[in-house]
């Protein structure tokens, strides 16, 4: 299997560097272990279509439940990319803003 390159967006790294120290290192281990494995059994699909109206071709939206947190991430299989778009405390993480991010993902 092809490894992955992982990036995360701004926010993304200012939300790590605000976690507790073993959430961030655990945060850290699961964005590696993504460049292996980018839909892991614990990750859920995310139907942009249905929450945003937005059409992105190519781009795979997941997210991943890591206790009281959601992790949300774009994986392009093309580019063999994922994208960090945004850590959330659940609930009640709604996905109100994942529109302006996919939206800042595909420029």
């Amino acid at each position: 299997m092809a490894s992955y390159q992982v990036s995360v967006t701004a926010a993304v790294r200012a939300e790590v560097r605000s976690l507790p120290g073993n959430f961030r290192q655990r945060m850290i281990r699961l964005f590696r272990d993504l460049e292996q494995q980018p839909r892991p059994h614990t990750s859920k699909a995310v139907d942009i279509s249905a929450l945003t109206g937005l059409e992105l071709p190519g781009i795979d939206a997941r997210r991943i439940r890591v206790e009281g947190w959601r992790i949300i991430y774009a994986i392009s299989d093309e580019d063999e990319r994922i994208t960090v778009l945004a850590i959330r405390r659940r609930p009640p993480y709604q996905y109100e803003d994942l529109q302006q991010l996919l939206e800042e993902l595909s420029g």
